[in-house]
């Protein structure tokens, strides 16, 4: 399964969020129902359910909800949404706590713990960038963020997703072309913290980073490529968010 921006229900929760930002609380309501009505496998079910959950009025009702979301993930063999998984029982421990149910609170807390930790992707990965590399150079933090030239990064990102990677290599810095390399960590790395558990649950892009250097192993040349317009949103929507950047 790969996370696409264009999906249907994806866009619906795109739009009930904006209307969030914007207050108007009960429009994205209708939005996120409309969502898990339109809902037609386990993973669109699950995102659905997921914001249902938030907007419920009650502890009971969020509970239902966030359960239903667990349910569906429960099905689904990506580890992009497994890292859903410790935000999920923090969410049902907290609904517990609120129901006066310590027992069950403290269960989906250590089961929360319990999912914690090191990542079970095992890719392949990969890294988009306009540099011109060679198999077995090593890719290393420290170099400028692409998006805020004034912040030096302490991590190296990748991802197991070849279009976000292709992406990546689009709005890199350089005028080489676009590349896309398979890579391999070196050391231990963590789910990326900009995208895990911010606008969507998990980790859907399946994005990573790590101190430690990647290896390039070789070089894909087929993603889906984004058009010009496409691509100008993306770097309008970076450039307003430059100051957030986790690093």
């Amino acid at each position: 399964m790969e996370f696409n921006p264009n999906n249907n229900i994806i866009k619906l929760c795109v739009q009930g969020m904006g209307l969030e930002e914007k207050g108007k609380v009960e429009d994205a309501g209708k939005l996120f129902l409309q969502a898990w009505n339109e809902a037609t496998n386990d993973f669109e079910k699950f995102i659905a359910a997921y914001y249902v959950a938030r907007h419920q009025k009650n502890v009971s009702g969020k509970l239902k909800w966030f359960e239903t979301a667990l349910q569906f993930v429960l099905k689904i063999n990506d580890p992009g949404v497994k890292a859903a998984f410790p935000s999920l029982y923090i969410n049902i421990a907290k609904c517990y706590e609120g129901l006066s149910d310590p027992d069950n609170a403290k269960k989906n807390y250590e089961l929360a713990n319990s999912f914690s930790g090191k990542p079970s992707d095992n890719g392949p990965f990969y890294h988009g960038t306009k540099a011109d590399l060679q198999v077995g150079d090593l890719l290393t933090a420290g170099s400028r963020s692409n998006y805020n030239p004034e912040l030096v990064m302490n991590h190296i990102y990748f991802t197991a997703l070849v279009n976000g990677a292709g992406l990546a290599a689009a709005l890199a810095k350089g005028d080489g072309r676009e590349r896309v390399y398979i890579v391999e960590p070196t050391g231990s790395f963590e789910n990326d913290p900009n995208v895990t558990d911010k606008k969507f649950p998990g980790n859907l892009t399946r994005s990573y980073r790590t101190e430690a250097p990647l290896k390039i192993v070789g070089e894909v040349t087929d993603w889906v490529r984004q058009t010009p317009e496409e691509l100008k949103k993306w770097r309008e929507k970076l450039a307003s968010i430059k100051g957030d950047i986790i690093n």
